[in-house]
């Protein structure tokens, strides 16, 4: 998997990221100095985890023949200033007529999303600087 993140304006924290053929827009709200053109870096993360989480339900509902027609995953997140603990409080929502077990299922599937299993575990970093030549574009 790649994404490339491009800066747009010069003078301004505005990025194009490329996913694939995909293309998505991250800034910085005004407040931090930026044009607010798109989320955060960070908002971009708890959204990365409340879609893959949403998904990985959904899919599973689905093999389970389980109405989930209706499902809202909702993300927040704070970091500490102490030792760098982040920490992510996240909200399944589902219809009324799924039982305590189902539901209680759907809370443990919810856990075994690829991008919380990620944030979870251990990751490494690889950082390299590599120089641009100045009309490429990847």
């Amino acid at each position: 998997m790649k994404a490339i993140a491009r800066r747009v304006k010069a003078d301004a924290y505005t990025h194009e990221i490329q996913i694939r053929h995909h293309r998505l827009i991250t800034d910085e709200p005004d407040e931090l100095g930026g044009d607010d053109e798109g989320p955060s870096p960070q908002e971009l993360l708890a959204g990365s985890l409340a879609s893959c989480t949403a998904i990985t339900v959904a899919m599973y509902a689905q093999r389970k023949d389980w109405n989930l027609d209706q499902l809202e995953v909702e993300v927040n997140y704070a970091t500490s200033d102490r030792i760098g603990l982040t920490q992510f409080d996240i909200v399944l929502r589902v219809p009324a007529e799924l039982n305590d077990n189902q539901r209680q299922r759907l809370r443990e599937i919810a856990g075994r999303c690829p991008v919380h299993r990620t944030l979870a575990g251990e990751v490494v970093f690889r950082d390299s600087v590599e120089t641009l030549d100045a009309h490429s574009t990847t």
